[in-house]
């Protein structure tokens, strides 16, 4: 039977189920905040695109200098992000256990008697999807108060079947995100397998059959019998030019430009106007001292100014883009990591890069084999881990639909669904 249908009056939900109601959100919702006097060793949650989750302390990254005056949070409430909301990547989370986190966040808990959370909290997921709270910040932190968030309206289905929906969509995300997981497992597999290959064939090369000798060099190993073992700094040339950047001939070239070794460039605007940048010229190798674990780097495609995170390096002896996989090798990420600095924001310092030692064949020409084979071997690894990105980011979309679907009363628990679910 078809439902019937009626205009909410709320622009980004359109027609709801006749029978559901329309409500200020500070009916649905009351604001608890309770901060602590004295740290007694509580859980530290954290709001995350995973959810809400128990913080590591070990972990490194910021951290204050002690929690007292931080807010206790409570199982089975609503936790929000109401500032920087165009920036923060997930503004809502449900609480599943007790715990203690900033006093920034916004804690809520639902009025029982008409609300169920978890309906509320895929709710609250589907505006943010929707970046639909981002155009009520009122301040320049893009905030919302609590009276205003308090007046804004939010539909209110039977709590009956708020119930129906949050299970049903419990079981449906629950089969996303595992599907999700196994596709997420595999990249990071093609991924690991992708730096095995550029580690073993930049250091044992592709002749098994060679006699081999002791690199001297204990990450490495055995080397072949012909192969040489050289400084970086003896091999490549930094260039050290500085650019002003005063008009739009230039690209500028950034560690936001980069994703898993594929560049993605913009041109200069205003944004980058009268300010000094590194400068390369294109075929220079751009190696990120920053956060070397995550293995960046990248020829220039073209003449640019780039971020300072970037060393500017030019190979001089070999070619360079063996030199560009030997950075990108295990061996590199695995010496780099042992030796960074900083907890927010670790990187490398060049003068320790710059005295690792390369091992390589003297010939040119047998450079030029590894290159083209790690050309083509990684050319088919990178375009299977894009495929299964875009898988990913089907399930995402599909996610998101579902959500917004339900939630809404776009679509209704079919009573087939309802049995299952109540199983």
């Amino acid at each position: 039977m078809t439902r019937k249908m009626k205009d909410s009056g709320i622009e980004w939900i359109g027609e709801i189920p006749e029978e559901w109601k329309v409500i200020h959100n500070k009916y649905l919702l009351t604001k608890h905040k309770e901060l602590i006097e004295k740290y007694n060793d509580e859980n530290i949650l954290s709001l995350t695109l995973n959810g809400v989750i128990i913080r590591n302390l070990n972990d490194g990254g910021k951290m204050p200098s002690s929690f007292v005056g931080y807010q206790k949070l409570y199982k089975g409430n609503l936790l929000l992000c109401l500032f920087d909301i165009d920036v923060t990547p997930r503004c809502v989370g449900l609480i599943k256990s007790d715990g203690i986190t900033s006093p920034a966040y916004s804690q809520y808990e639902v009025n029982s008697k008409v609300a169920d959370v978890r309906y509320y909290y895929y709710y609250f997921i589907m505006l943010d999807n929707k970046k639909v709270l981002v155009h009520m910040g009122k301040s320049l932190r893009s905030s919302i108060s609590n009276d205003q968030f308090g007046n804004i309206n939010s539909i209110l289905p039977p709590k009956s079947q708020q119930i129906e929906i949050a299970d049903y969509l419990d079981k449906k995300v629950f089969e996303i995100n595992q599907a999700s997981q196994t596709i997420q497992q595999e990249i990071d597999a093609l991924e690991e397998y992708r730096k095995s290959i550029i580690t073993e064939t930049v250091t044992k090369g592709l002749d098994k059959t060679v006699p081999m000798k002791d690199s001297g060099i204990e990450w490495i190993g055995e080397i072949p019998e012909n192969w040489k073992v050289e400084k970086l700094k003896y091999l490549v040339e930094t260039r050290e030019s500085k650019i002003l950047l005063s008009d739009v001939q230039y690209n500028y070239i950034g560690l936001e430009n980069i994703e898993k070794n594929i560049g993605k460039y913009i041109s200069t605007d205003s944004t980058y106007e009268n300010q000094y940048y590194n400068f390369c010229e294109k075929g220079d190798i751009l190696y990120s001292k920053l956060r070397p674990n995550l293995s960046k780097a990248i020829i220039a495609p073209f003449a640019a100014c780039c971020t300072g995170e970037f060393e500017v390096i030019k190979s001089t002896k070999l070619h360079k883009k063996y030199i560009l996989y030997y950075l990108l090798s295990n061996y590199v990420t695995d010496a780099t990591s042992a030796a960074i600095y900083g907890t927010k924001m670790p990187r490398v310092s060049w003068n320790y890069v710059k005295n690792l030692r390369v091992v390589f064949p003297n010939q040119s020409e047998d450079q030029i084999k590894i290159v083209n084979y790690l050309d083509k071997k990684l050319t088919i690894i990178d375009q299977i881990v894009r495929q299964k990105q875009q898988q990913l980011n089907h399930l995402d979309k599909y996610k998101q639909s579902i959500i917004y679907e339900y939630v809404t009363g776009k679509k209704q628990v079919s009573e087939k669904e309802g049995v299952k679910n109540a199983q």
